[in-house]
């Protein structure tokens, strides 16, 4: 068994709620973090701590006589920070049927030694393709967990909200009569070998008077749908006592949010602010549909700041559940763009490509002067991936292919290449023109560009990653989206693009292992059916001339180039800054 894994399988009546139903809270799914805690302080030869939990969305209920599978196994280790992944399935014994709860991931950190100095972890080696999926992809959610409470910082300064109605109809609930607080003592059983309380009762404590908020405002039993990514600020011990605080902070139509703020404290000295947490809660009927639910009239001041920042917060967590939390297959290609959601079209972007290069069963279809075509069915989607060895460091080959406006000079499928706006230093949008393929010869997409068909354009957001570790590739990633400012426009077939871009890898004797993947949808398919079959190699040509491109230009390195190949190979640097430092400067920022 994966030393990195933990199950287990649990049977909870006494959890149950009125509808004799278990509520699967982050306290069951603290229990199998915990024995990683104690692999993981095996594995990095210091204390650990759990320092945040990502969204967790309950997809099912599950009821009494059912049975709780729990698996949690570590997906990567940073440097000093490491991702858990946990997984919270059901069984029903009598009638074999198994579903999925919910997933999510949680972050451990080491903790310094005495003297201050930083403990670091050994990597993770990935053993099988899911492995591999999950510990590419860990990356990326990193970079979403460093930045997310800017994101709501910069959405609440650009973004235009409805504003607090205080002069709501007469049944709107005052938000202060939903007001919870309450106090629990931390005993033995509720902590850790290091006499820490574990993260999960503390959470499963919150779920409680949360629930009590949420009911006062509804009269009803609420059923929880969500909590959002939270962060842990700073330990609680044996002996504290934990003061929790919840109120209701809106009201949707058919759901509402309560922000809890968890403080812990001795008989002397100051209460310090442990955790703070969002959670989102339905009203069911009988046939488990959701309710309408009553309004809120938010306090003054502080009250309608909570209510503002809950519908900003309700619009990322759409953003969230929608780009990031489906697969591939299943989100829309052209997603509008805009900087409230651009975080996590950049992480849709990167992963998809990530786990589309990590599938092993793909089929090499063609070789000709070792570049190859490959493809690979799934379901209805055909994608293809061409690679080829070039001489050339992969820090100067991802330097002048993330540089797009240079690809019309050596690719003949790309007529214009225009950046449209750059978002930040790894994002970019573009808009591309490629030669029509509606009334050229088969196979042959460029002797179109001379006749009477439409061109096609597509709206492109670029994201190019550095590697975070050894072993990383490089990665120019490409998806569609869509711009208010660039619409359709006449003369023009708009086109889309599900998935492509390209992985650089470190070979030997300074040479790079470049892969271009696409998944073809209907507007791309033309350009390479007939290279699947057989009958052209265009884009063994078109690949050719890149290598011819690169090569050309191998020795210009400037010094951002340099700067830039030292920070790839080396762990420690600000590109991959560790998350207890990134997550300690974030902290004293966030209010409940």
């Amino acid at each position: 068994m994966n030393p990195t894994e933990v199950k287990m399988s649990r049977v909870m009546p006494c959890h149950s709620n009125h509808r004799q139903e278990l509520s699967v809270t982050a306290a069951q799914m603290d229990r199998p973090t915990a024995r990683l805690l104690w692999w993981s302080e095996r594995h990095a030869g210091s204390p650990c701590v759990t320092a945040s939990m990502d969204d967790i969305h309950f997809e099912h209920t599950i009821s009494v006589g059912q049975v709780v599978n729990i698996k949690a196994k570590v997906n990567r280790a940073f440097n000093t920070s490491m991702e858990v992944g946990i997984q919270v399935s059901c069984e029903d014994l009598f009638s074999d049927r198994h579903w999925r709860v919910c997933h999510a991931y949680a972050t451990f950190v080491t903790q310094r030694t005495n003297t201050g100095k930083k403990v670091i972890l050994k990597p993770i080696v990935p053993q099988t393709q899911k492995e591999q999926v999950e510990y590419s992809v860990a990356a990326e959610r990193r970079r979403v967990r460093m930045v997310h409470d800017d994101i709501i910082k910069d959405l609440l300064s650009h973004g235009s909200f409805q504003q607090a109605d205080n002069s709501a109809v007469g049944n709107a609930v005052a938000a202060e009569r939903t007001k919870v607080e309450s106090v629990e003592l931390v005993l033995p059983p509720h902590a850790n070998h290091q006499v820490n309380t574990f993260g999960g009762q503390i959470m499963a404590w919150m779920v409680n008077v949360a629930t009590i908020a949420a009911s006062r405002l509804c009269q009803a039993h609420p059923t929880l749908r969500t909590i959002d990514m939270f962060t842990f600020r700073g330990p609680s011990q044996i002996g504290d006592r934990l003061l929790l605080r919840a109120i209701v902070n809106n009201a949707f139509k058919n759901s509402m949010e309560v922000g809890v703020r968890a403080e812990a404290y001795q008989e002397e000295g100051p209460n310090r602010h442990i955790n703070s947490a969002f959670m989102t809660f339905e009203v069911l009927d009988d046939h488990g549909k959701p309710c309408t639910l009553p309004r809120i009239r938010p306090e003054p001041l502080e009250g309608e700041r909570r209510f503002q920042e809950a519908i900003a917060r309700k619009k990322i967590r759409l953003d969230r559940k929608y780009i990031i939390s489906r697969t591939q297959g299943e989100a829309p290609l052209s997603v509008p763009w805009d900087p409230t959601n651009q975080v996590y079209l950049s992480y849709n972007n990167v992963s998809a490509l990530k786990m589309l290069a990590a599938q092993n069963n793909w089929r090499l279809n063609s070789e000709k002067d070792k570049v190859r075509l490959y493809t690979l069915e799934q379901k209805s989607m055909l994608s293809f991936r061409v690679e080829s060895e070039v001489d050339i460091p992969a820090h100067r080959a991802f330097s002048l292919l993330a540089e797009m406006s240079n690809r019309p000079s050596w690719d003949t499928h790309y007529r214009e290449c225009e950046q449209i706006h750059q978002v930040d230093d790894d994002d970019f949008l573009y808009r591309v023109v490629t030669p029509s393929v509606s009334h050229g010869a088969v196979g042959s997409p460029t002797s179109s560009s001379q006749g009477e068909g439409i061109l096609q354009d597509f709206i492109l957001l670029a994201s190019k990653r550095k590697p975070c570790g050894s072993g990383d590739p490089y990665v120019i990633a490409l998806r569609s989206v869509s711009l208010p400012t660039h619409p359709p426009t006449e003369g023009y077939n708009r086109g889309e693009v599900l998935c492509a871009g390209f992985t650089i890898l470190e070979t030997k004797n300074n040479m790079s292992l470049i892969s271009y993947y696409n998944q073809a949808s209907p507007e791309v398919l033309p350009y390479i059916s007939t290279d699947i079959a057989g009958l052209s190699s265009s884009f063994y040509h078109t690949f050719c001339s890149c290598s011819q491109y690169l090569t050309r230009n191998r020795q210009n390195v400037t010094s951002e180039e340099q700067t830039g190949q030292y920070q790839a190979t080396n762990t420690d640097s600000p590109t991959c800054e560790t998350e207890a430092d990134a997550l300690s400067v974030a902290l004293h920022s966030t209010q409940l």
